[in-house]
Formats: C-alpha cells, structure tokens, sequence
C-alpha cells in the first residue's frame, strides 16, 4: 500500500510536509517550529517530488523565504496571540488567479508575461490571514479540460497512478496537495475544477455558494462565469477547507456580486439524501459502494439517511452545457490561435452541442425555477450525499483523442454540474481508497449552508484514516 500521513505523525521538520495547514498554522505559533522550517520543508519537498509529477510550475523560493523570515521575525516580537489563523503557513496558487510576482498564464504560452498588478482578492485575503505563497500550479489551457496538460508546462500525472488523469482544470493544486507539495491549494470551479482534481487525487475540496468568495482575476468575464465560476480551496482535511472559508469569505469591492452572509445558518434535521443512481448516467458498481461507504459514516453520526434523487439531473446538464458552450463560442475565434490542436478539437466538439432551441432568457428562466425545486428538495433533505464522478478517473488525454471526448468529459461531470448552475456549496472528502485508488464522495446543501456540508463532511472524514499525502507511484 501506498505510504500515507498520520495526524499523529512527529513534527520534525523531515516530517513538516505531512502536515495539515491547521497543525502548521499552530505548530508556528507556539513557536515549536518556525516559518522558515516550514516553507523550506515544503520546497524540499516540491524539489523532490515535483519533477515525476510536474504539478508546481514556478516554485517562489525567494519570496517566500523571505515571508517566512518576516514572519518569524514578527511572531518573536508580537507574540502568538496577535498573530494572523494561517501565519508562516505555505500556500500554492493556480496559475489562472491573479498572484503579484508571477504571470497568469491560464495554460498558455502566450500569456508567459502577464504579470497582474494586483493580488485575486483570494489571494489578498490569503495574505493577510498569513498565508505565504510558495508556488503556481499547473492547468489545461484555458481551463477547457477536465484534465491537466497543456503544451507550455506540460502534463500533471496523479500521484496514485502515472497512467490516470489528475483531474482538472485545478489538476495542479490536486496532485500538489496529495504528493505533500503544498498544505493548501487554491483553486476555482465552473463545472467541477476543484472537485474533478480532488476526485482524481484523493483530496478534500469546497466549492463554496455562488457569491460567498469573492472573484476578481480575469476581469468581468462572460455571463456563465460570472454566474457559476467561484474560488476555493484544496486541502487533506476539511478542517483546512473551514479555515480557507473563514478567512476570504464576504463582500469585496472588486466582485460585485459578492456578498456577506453569516457562516452558520440555523439548524436543521439531521436529514440525508444519499444519490446511488443517477437519471441519464450510469454509477459504477465501485463508486455506489463509496457512497454507501460514507452514507453508513454519517448514519453512525446521528444523520438520517436515505436514497433519493434531486429534481431534474438531466434538464441541469443540458442547460449547464448550453449556458458555458454558448459563451464560449463567442471567444472561440480570439482564443483559437493559442490553443494546440487537441484543445482546439475539444472546443469545437463542445460548442457543436449548442442547443439554439435554449435562449438565454429560457435558459435563466428554468434555472431559477430549477433552484426552486433543489430548494423544496433541501427542505426535506438539507444534506445531499452522492458521487463526484460516476466512475474512476480516465487516462490521460482520453478527453482528447477525438471529438468524442466530449462525451467523456461532459459525461464525468453528470452529478458536478447542478452546484455550478444554481450555485449551491459542495465538499468532496476522500473515502477508503479502493484497490491502492482513492475515493471520494460529494455533499451538497441549499445556498449559504456551507456550513451544513463541512459538518457533514467531518463525519465522513473521522470515519476513515487518512490516504494522502501518499508518495507518488509507491504500490
């Protein structure tokens, strides 16, 4: 079996890698260790592993070393009760959000010098709760593919298995997070970048509701993203993921449509819909014993769980698919020129499904009247318990070796795309690996109740013992 982390694992700075972000955070305020032993146990780290995996892109070594100094320096003189939740902690950031100092290239070659002047707003707040970004993080171009490989860095492999995708279009931060590279990843998810890579690697990630993180790295953007893009972290525990929330949730000045919601809403019944089957998909047999795995985990937790379906599955995928492809097709012809051939196919494959019949005004129309149904459905069952992808992930570039990759992609994504299209919060937590392979399981709750899939997801985690960090290909 592979080697895998204990949270009981000694604090030596050999073993400062295995760590969650919440243990470094307060390992470093105590003063047991320092930020400089942190950050250089996790560049060691990235030196060691990351030329089989090629998940970081550019490694910070400078600017981070000298915040960690500034952070050693500043907890001598002000003490740990002063200091910010996540203070000399290492971060690592995907390489489509703005981070000052190092270009955002979205994947591409082209963009190599697109130096931002100013941090995501994300990354700002990450800043500021203490975070020290240590590194970027590879991506498809453009974020096109649910798998991560692009012509200007190369391909991401998955640290369980060289052969299957890392997933995507946050392959990067997923492969990082799982190989000990980084604590915390961040990330974002139209339709499932951090779940995907999370699914694939055998992390934990959230994709918060629409509108509780701020978003501010490629400017307005088309109408799809503004509606269903969103920041977020990955991490190995869902602690961490709780912890990102609260230090870059609310309202900013550069996303208008951010807002400030309290983090905790009332409570509800302990009540659960555990998805095993899935109207126009097929679950494999592996899969719906994960699910099953986790449901019997929140039922020893004092949840109520039964099957059920949310409404219309299918009508969410159609109108997902029409929603991003009609947008895209509108920057097709602009982008073209910078893709490679294989995402290029990809994009016209996926803009063929266009449905003219959808009008955007029927298409925002039945998305409001679908967010009434999931609501009514929410008020039954808060807590929604089903897969991430249907079956296990692919190899590599099976996305793109023809036209009817599309399928695959498109069909991976079957129970991912309703959190994007009415914006509801998701966690996907790692199970109990299956044949040296990681699983996972997805929770989702009504908008604003973030709250409810983290606790959720802290029921499933206790139950099974940790599988990541694992060393990569270790069998």
């Amino acid at each position: 079996m592979k080697k895998r982390s204990s949270s009981q694992a000694p604090s030596g700075s050999q073993d400062l890698w295995r760590q969650s972000a919440t243990t470094l955070a307060a390992l470093i305020r105590s003063g047991e260790v320092s930020s400089r032993e942190v950050i250089d146990a996790h560049l060691a780290r990235i030196e060691a592993v990351n030329p089989e995996l090629n998940a970081v892109t550019v490694m910070l070594r400078t600017s981070a070393r000298e915040a960690a100094d500034a952070a050693d320096a500043q907890r001598k003189k002000a003490g740990k009760r002063d200091l910010p939740p996540l203070h000399g902690v290492p971060i690592t950031v995907k390489e489509n959000i703005d981070c000052v100092g190092t270009p955002t290239t979205l994947g591409l070659a082209a963009n190599a010098k697109a130096l931002p002047e100013q941090d995501a707003p994300v990354v700002e707040r990450m800043r500021a709760a203490g975070a020290i970004p240590i590194g970027r993080t590879n991506m498809p171009e453009m974020g096109l593919r649910i798998s991560t490989s692009n012509p200007f860095r190369g391909l991401t492999l998955n640290p369980w298995n060289a052969q299957l995708t890392a997933g995507g279009s946050s392959g990067g931060e997923g492969s990082a997070v799982a190989s000990g590279m980084s604590p915390l990843g961040i990330g974002n998810d139209i339709g499932g970048s951090l779940r995907n890579p999370a699914f694939c690697c055998g992390v934990a990630a959230l994709k918060p509701t629409q509108g509780r993180i701020p978003y501010g790295s490629s400017g307005d953007g088309f109408l799809s993203a503004q509606v269903m893009l969103t920041d977020g972290p990955i991490a190995r525990s869902v602690a961490d993921l709780r912890l990102v929330l609260e230090q870059v949730h609310g309202q900013h000045v550069r996303d208008p449509r951010s807002v400030t919601v309290a983090l905790e809403g009332p409570r509800v019944s302990r009540r659960v819909a555990m998805v095993t089957s899935l109207p126009g998909s097929v679950i494999d047999p592996a899969i719906v014993a994960g699910v099953r795995a986790a449901g019997e985990a929140l039922a020893a937790g004092g949840y109520q769980v039964e099957e059920g379906i949310p409404p219309e599955i299918e009508l969410i995928n159609h109108l997902w698919t029409q929603f991003q492809m009609s947008d895209l097709s509108l920057t097709a012809e602009s982008i073209r020129p910078t893709l490679s051939a294989e995402a290029a196919m990809l994009m016209d494959a996926l803009i063929a499904r266009i449905d003219p019949s959808v009008t955007h005004a029927a298409l925002h129309q039945e998305r409001s009247r679908l967010g009434r149904a999931w609501a009514a459905f929410f008020a039954e069952y808060p807590v929604i318990l089903g897969p991430v992808w249907p079956s296990a992930p692919f190899m590599h570039d099976a996305d793109v070796v023809s036209p009817a990759g599309s399928d695959l992609m498109l069909g991976m994504q079957w129970f991912v795309t309703p959190g994007n299209l009415l914006g509801f919060p998701a966690v996907v937590v790692p199970t109990r690996p299956i044949d040296n392979a990681p699983m996972s399981v997805q929770l989702y709750a009504d908008r604003f109740r973030d709250d409810l899939v983290l606790e959720a997801a802290e029921v499933i985690e206790a139950a099974f013992r940790p599988s990541t960090p694992v060393d990569p290909f270790v069998s």
